[in-house]
């Protein structure tokens, strides 16, 4: 077996020396040998293949944690990990790029500019919840205000309460008007509140029965929508007449088809589709998304829980944004809609249109 020193097993591999020390303590890659009396690491030109791996998906970014799993998979399976590990990678960069976004706009106006498109738009809405035709209690929590749109769906022994409890945590920032500037901080300190309400609402329940609830919420700062979101409720925008999901499902079924796993068409009917990857309350309430959106005058936005969005097809849906014109009108349309396929789950509904004041 021909040997290779670590010197030129770095150069073959394009991996420095140091990074190989670090490898093989790590248990990622281990040498061939290592000399009794020297030390010196030795390999063989058949661990090329998996050092030229280890170098590729660091260049990814990927964790060594995370590429010593990856590496001792079989090809098939590994590649379906590196495409779910970039799936993420992608979800994660295009929040940072929202955000960066917006703070190169809020930086580039003049206070001017930003008083005149605070005093321009407002929302008008509405909420409604309903247990539907088949559930004994309504576990859902929808909340309209001037300010706040938030809907959650609870879950559990005590899904109810919980669902309210995270609700209310945010139900503040509805009082006050919260400058753009700042709404992502006080977002994710509101965020931080309700993983808190929510495990206290559970009590012990949330131990032994996995009681907890999603949030899908909205803040309006006057010329933006600041979203939170976290759980399998939807937000979707309403914009000339195309409708838009501007949330990604944080479910077993929908990491499967992100991975390549799973159609949509086999989502619908997988025994797994209720189970949720992230919800409240959380290891760490950071998992919730956080982005900024720009308003548009004639944007309708809506809010709901997954007994609309799983019952009620997204064709069916957007006619009935377009269709019917006032948002209180619309929640009642998207209800009786859900219940009239057979109400299987608790829906709950918040629209809201982006009108000139």
């Amino acid at each position: 077996m021909h040997m290779l020193t670590i010197g030129a097993f770095a150069k073959a591999s394009r991996l420095s020396p140091k990074a190989l020390r670090l490898y093989d303590e790590l248990e990622l890659l281990r040498p061939a040998r290592v000399d009794p009396d020297t030390g010196y690491r030795y390999y063989t030109t058949g661990q090329l293949e998996r050092a030229r791996l280890v170098a590729w998906l660091r260049r990814l970014g990927m964790p060594l944690a995370r590429i010593r799993e990856v590496c001792a998979l079989d090809p098939a399976a590994a590649a379906t990990e590196i495409r779910a590990y970039w799936a993420r990678v992608e979800a994660e960069t295009a929040v940072r790029r929202d955000l960066a976004a917006f703070l190169v706009d809020q930086l580039s106006q003049t206070p001017e500019m930003s008083r005149k498109d605070t005093t321009m738009l407002e929302l008008r809405y509405a909420a409604r919840s309903d247990r539907g035709r088949v559930r004994p209690e309504n576990q859902d929590t929808a909340y309209a205000g001037g300010r706040l749109l938030a809907v959650a769906d609870g879950f559990g022994p005590a899904g109810a309460p919980a669902s309210g409890a995270a609700v209310e945590a945010l139900r503040f920032l509805d009082t006050e008007e919260v400058p753009a500037g700042d709404v992502l901080n006080l977002l994710d300190e509101a965020v931080r509140g309700a993983n808190d309400a929510v495990r206290d609402a559970a009590g012990g329940a949330g131990d032994s029965g996995g009681a907890g609830t999603t949030l899908t919420a909205l803040v309006w700062t006057g010329s933006r929508l600041a979203l939170v979101h976290i759980g399998d409720s939807r937000a979707y925008l309403l914009r000339d007449g195309a409708l838009f999901l501007i949330t990604h499902d944080h479910s077993v079924v929908q990491s499967m088809i992100d991975e390549g796993r799973l159609t949509a068409e086999e989502a619908v009917a997988h025994p797994q589709r209720a189970l949720l990857l992230k919800a409240l309350p959380g290891v760490t309430p950071t998992d919730a998304e956080l982005r900024l959106r720009d308003a548009h005058p004639g944007d309708r936005y809506l809010l709901c829980s997954d007994g609309l969005s799983t019952v009620v097809p997204e064709p069916r849906i957007r006619a009935l944004l377009t269709e019917t014109p006032s948002p209180a009108d619309t929640v009642l349309a998207l209800v009786a809609e859900a219940n009239g396929a057979g109400g299987p789950d608790n829906v709950s509904c918040v629209v809201a249109d982006v009108v000139e004041r």
